[in-house]
């Protein structure tokens, strides 16, 4: 009892650590892994020095992690700054610490970043979006301050992925969380591609759920020791459900693999959003009795499968794949973002009604994976081999993809890993087609149970960088880039006809959206390179290609792109400078388009109804048509109290058309009514008639 109730005071020790960061000089030594978040008490200053590293000294300003220098130049349009800045940080080390092994992990940095300890380079990490982590346990001094510096820098480079800003920025910064982690001289390893050093191979069915654990133990000791490996199954409340242990003699010489077999019966399944049900796994090494080290992960047991022309099965049912692509930033944080902002995308991505996101171009922040994990949402996971190419970025690309899958190889939410968006070569033997071969090869051998996708900008299959992968992603931009809203039927007819036995998705499609300009009556051809991009004409877009999306199964998976507003340096358009509006919601999140409604009735199960258009509030047209989105019974819609009489359906059964309708002049209410569960519903808007 005494020893349990110890155990207990240590874990609630670290716990409150966790939650509100304790210095080093605090910390209280457990037996077990400590992980000690990293974030306050930093000094940042933007220079460059060619010479010696030593003298980034003075003009010093005091931040907290996560910390970007471009949260406001980025989203102004080109000339924001791109080159080097520093990061500091001072902080006495605990003396329990003395025969224990420090690290110091990153999450991300963008882009370069070369980490120093008391003057000392201890690593180099090429890459914005992937975690890394260096051992410092030989380079701290426990009779005196010990200094973090970290040159960081962010300008293009033809080495590394992605090799220029033109689709989107890349944020210079230490814009994601650090932490220290302080484990004894065995341990499960931390700095293989800063996985977390187990990996949960899955074979599972609806009867019985085999699992393969693989642990990565490394013995820092100067002998073999013995030590038991002991894998621990609890489900949702925390019931231990399947334990193994078993004995194993470390060797004090490269890294041990140790591989456990487990099993449950009847497994309750990880289902999507129907029902994220996770397990946990906890994978400890016990020495004399006592836990030195451990880690946990998520367990959501599920299998899947793609059946051409039929679609997407999650668990042996057809489980359709609709959703949104999402970009890292928000308006004035740029990419610095805490969690609580990564949850709100990922609500207003559930509130939608989606059941998949493509994260593009990117590896994105850990916390939206474990929440997709218990979101439900099933999930597209790609590197930035993205826009253009050098034949200069293979290594690097091999490198980002290899860091892609293993720190995020257990979460049950992924299902595909992308490995290049719209990058070409002219015939099958050039770079692009020989390196997508590659890095299929190594996504494959690290992972053989998940997809991989590679994504053309271009509406035919046979080019020569596509078909190297699983799946094949097409972006198709039918009434913006090209032709006209409704030729996405005949595409997607045409594939099906050709290419029966194929993995196809539409990775995205989407066309811009200012919601402050605003337009009655619009075609079916929009203008990138316009000032006027009216939030009616994506809602009109949205609506017919949605309408065609919906009748073909034969796509795997469809993404709109975006789901909100993002930075684009180069951009020039819509009458806002360095902005693609084709999100669905604003930069700022503060407005929700129409088009977002749409997908919402079709899309969500919770009740949706929507009179569209009532930002296009002052109207010229006398006679008009109103447009209701809803997935309720008996829908009505009144003008001025009377109700109108005549409904048809458009391009969905969701899509309530109201043709017809006369306006007076001036103000005149709309009030639409619907009924669930014989609750009756309202929405209602304003529109002006111009007299």
């Amino acid at each position: 009892m005494k020893y349990n109730c110890v155990k207990y005071l240590l874990l609630l020790i670290t716990a409150v650590c966790f939650n509100n960061e304790c210095s080093a000089a605090q910390q209280i030594p457990v037996t077990s892994r400590q992980l000690i978040p990293f974030n306050q008490d930093w000094q940042f200053k933007k220079a460059t020095y060619k010479t010696n590293i030593s003298l980034a000294t003075a003009d010093w300003q005091n931040i907290s992690l996560p910390h970007t220098w471009n949260n406001k130049d980025i989203q102004k349009g080109k000339g924001f700054y791109m080159g080097d800045a520093f990061y500091k940080k001072d902080f006495k080390v605990n003396n329990d610490w003395k025969g224990k092994r420090v690290f110091i992990r990153f999450e991300g940095v963008g882009t370069v970043a070369d980490v120093y300890v008391n003057n000392k380079l201890i690593g180099e990490h090429k890459g914005a979006y992937a975690a890394f982590c260096f051992d410092i346990s030989n380079s701290l001094r426990y009779d005196t301050v010990n200094t973090i510096l970290v040159k960081v820098n962010n300008e293009e480079r033809p080495d590394i992925i992605p090799i220029n800003n033109k689709l989107f920025g890349v944020y210079g910064g230490i814009y994601r969380p650090v932490n220290l982690i302080v484990t004894g001289k065995i341990n499960i390893s931390t700095t293989d591609y800063a996985s977390p050093g187990i990996y949960i191979k899955q074979d599972v069915n609806a009867q019985k759920a085999n699992l393969s654990v693989t642990a990565k133990i490394e013995n820092k000791e100067t002998q073999i020791q013995e030590v038991t490996v002991k894998t621990v199954i609890r489900d949702r409340g925390g019931k231990i459900v399947k334990e193994v242990r078993q004995s194993e003699l470390v060797k004090p010489q490269g890294i041990n693999i140790v591989a456990q077999q487990l099993s449950l019966n009847n497994p309750h399944l990880w289902n999507g959003r129907k029902d994220p049900y996770l397990y946990s796994l906890t994978t400890s090494i016990i020495k004399q009795g006592k836990t030195i080290d451990e880690v946990t992960q998520p367990l959501g047991l599920r299998y899947f499968s793609i059946v051409p022309g039929k679609g997407f099965y999650l668990n042996g049912q057809p489980y359709r794949l609709y959703g949104v692509c999402r970009h890292q930033e928000w308006q004035d944080y740029g990419s610095a973002l805490s969690n609580e902002q990564h949850k709100a995308d990922l609500d207003m991505i559930y509130e939608i009604g989606a059941t998949s996101i493509r994260f593009a171009h990117y590896q994105q922040a850990e916390y939206i994976y474990s929440k997709c994990d218990s979101m439900g949402f099933v999930i597209w996971a790609e590197i930035p081999f993205v826009n253009a190419v050098s034949a200069q970025e293979g290594e690097n690309a091999k490198q980002q993809l290899t860091e892609l899958i293993r720190q995020n190889y257990n979460h049950p939410a992924i299902y595909n890993w992308g490995l290049h968006n719209e990058v070409y070569s002219n015939s099958a033997d050039g770079f692009v087609p020989v390196l997508t071969r590659e890095l299929n090869d190594i996504a494959k051998t690290e992972d053989p149970g998940r997809f991989t996708a590679s994504v053309s900008g271009y509406g035919e299959m046979d080019r020569p960088s596509n078909l190297a992968a699983d799946i094949q992603g097409i972006n198709r931009y039918y009434g913006w880039y090209e032709g006209k809203i409704p030729d996405l039927e005949d595409w997607v007819t045409g594939l099906e006809k050709n290419y029966p036995d194929h993995k196809v998705v539409l990775s995205e499609y989407g066309t811009e959206a200012n919601v402050n300009q605003q337009q009655e009556n619009v075609g079916e051809t929009g203008d990138p390179g316009a000032q006027f991009w009216p939030e009616t004409y994506q809602t009109k877009f949205h609506e017919i290609q949605w309408g065609i999306i919906a009748k073909h199964p034969y796509l795997v998976a469809s993404y709109v792109w975006n789901m909100f507003d993002f930075s684009v340096p180069s951009a020039n358009g819509g009458g806002v400078p360095a902005r693609n509006m084709k999100g669905l919601i604003t930069y700022d999140r503060k407005i929700k388009k129409d088009a977002f409604y749409w997908y919402k009735a079709n899309w969500s199960e919770e009740p949706v109804l929507y009179i569209s258009g009532r930002r296009d509030s002052v109207r010229v047209e006398a006679v008009t048509t109103v447009k209701v989105f809803s997935n309720l019974q008996n829908v009505s819609l009144y003008l001025n109290d009377h109700k109108i009489a005549q409904t048809e359906t458009g391009t969905t059964r969701y899509d309530l058309v109201f043709k017809n309708v006369h306006l007076q002049p001036g103000a005149n209410e709309l009030k639409a009514e619907g009924y669930r569960d014989g609750k009756i519903i309202t929405d209602h808007i304003i529109w002006y008639l111009k007299q």
